[in-house]
């Protein structure tokens, strides 16, 4: 059994865990389809102005990064996208500076030295730390006077500080406080954000090397929703893009080395024997790719090998696991597949895109696997 993820381990990962379950229950998920919609339509409808002759390029990358800021903020937080925007780029910055540094981080003491390095990110930090709580005290007090309510994420981590505070005999056990709110809140923005963005993206640039397979997905799109917006009953009707999607998340991983584990007993894995007490990373990238399981055609894009499910893509139980597995998965894979779903389509319906002569193809670990230098696609309108 493994223990640790995401900074929480024990008692304290239940209680979080607890807590931010409802806010992903599919009723809830449900209400925020309208939103989705409108985020994609006002970016298809940029499209649209910018693709006055037959065609444009466009670099898909930061157009669909812009798109999951503009989701995250209707959906998840209630705020604007300014506030949106400014978190995405503290976050950025901080990410890449850490990432910079991770040479550094065996040296007993380093983070402490008051280096430029450090201070900077410091610096982040705190600015990072400071915006995000103040979306969520201003949630809080629309909460109190009855101006909001909790049907989205960030009001069910609100409402769980209530049940804290009313709670006076066993304030510890029940609810989060507003600094777990606000902790809680910049782990969901990043996993939310910067994974679904790239999921979005590679989707995009594969589809655009193999068009007969954008041309599968198309026709599937038309067949289910013609040229209206995607309802939630429907998408689950959608079998070619869940394969697509599938197969870019395993040669694409937008989480190619999950969270450390804890053992916190005896653990036989294979041959080898783990005492209680060690920590194993599980590295999604090596797995994905591993031709043992996947065969010869590991590294190939090849839908196909979904056509029966997840569960038969491989002989063996375990081999594709891009939200994790087991108890501790992602808490908001439904939300990341409902939103996925919905962009492909929408983008789908409007556009034909191929890779444009100016793409280099370079996939990086930054932290996530992105397009170093860019995606840039020449779109077409249908």
């Amino acid at each position: 059994m493994l223990v640790t993820i995401a900074g929480y381990d024990g008692e304290k990962w239940t209680k979080h865990r607890k807590n931010l379950t409802p806010a992903f229950h599919l009723d809830k998920l449900k209400m925020m389809l309208p939103a989705s919609h409108a985020s994609c339509s006002e970016m298809l409808n940029r499209w649209q102005k910018l693709v006055l002759t037959e065609s444009c390029e466009l670099d898909v990358w930061p157009e669909l990064h812009n798109l999951t800021i503009d989701v995250a903020c209707r959906t998840i937080f209630n705020c604007s996208y300014a506030e949106g925007k400014r978190l995405f780029q503290l976050q950025r910055e901080l990410l890449d500076r850490v990432v910079q540094t991770l040479g550094f981080t065996g040296i007993p003491g380093f983070s402490f030295l008051p280096t430029k390095e450090n201070r900077r990110m410091k610096y982040l930090d705190r600015e990072l730390h400071t915006l995000m709580r103040d979306i969520v005290i201003r949630k809080e007090k629309t909460m109190k006077t009855g101006e909001a309510h909790n049907n989205d994420i960030l009001g069910c981590l609100v409402q769980s500080t209530f049940n804290r505070m009313e709670d006076n005999k066993g304030m510890k056990k029940v609810g989060i406080s507003i600094d777990d709110v606000v902790q809680e809140c910049k782990f969901v923005w990043l996993a939310g954000k910067e994974t679904l963005g790239n999921w979005l993206v590679w989707t995009m640039i594969v589809l655009s090397m193999h068009q007969d397979w954008q041309q599968k997905a198309r026709d599937e799109v038309l067949k289910v929703f013609g040229k209206s917006k995607p309802d939630f009953d429907r998408l689950n009707q959608l079998k070619i893009v869940s394969m697509i999607l599938n197969e870019v998340l395993r040669l694409y991983s937008p989480a190619p080395a999950p969270g450390k584990r804890l053992t916190n007993k005896k653990l036989k894995l294979g041959n080898v024997i783990m005492p209680p007490g060690v920590y194993l990373w599980p590295l999604t990238v090596f797995v994905h790719h591993n031709r043992d399981l996947w065969g010869q055609d590991a590294d190939e894009f090849n839908p196909d090998r979904f056509s029966e499910g997840v569960s038969k893509a491989t002989k063996t139980k375990l081999s594709f696991f891009p939200f994790g597995s087991g108890p501790r998965s992602c808490v908001g894979q439904n939300f990341a597949w409902i939103n996925a779903k919905i962009a492909i389509t929408m983008i789908l319906q409007h556009f034909s895109f191929e890779l444009s002569p100016t793409y280099m193809h370079a996939p990086c670990l930054a932290p996530t696997v992105a397009p170093q230098y860019g995606a840039q696609l020449t779109i077409r309108k249908l």
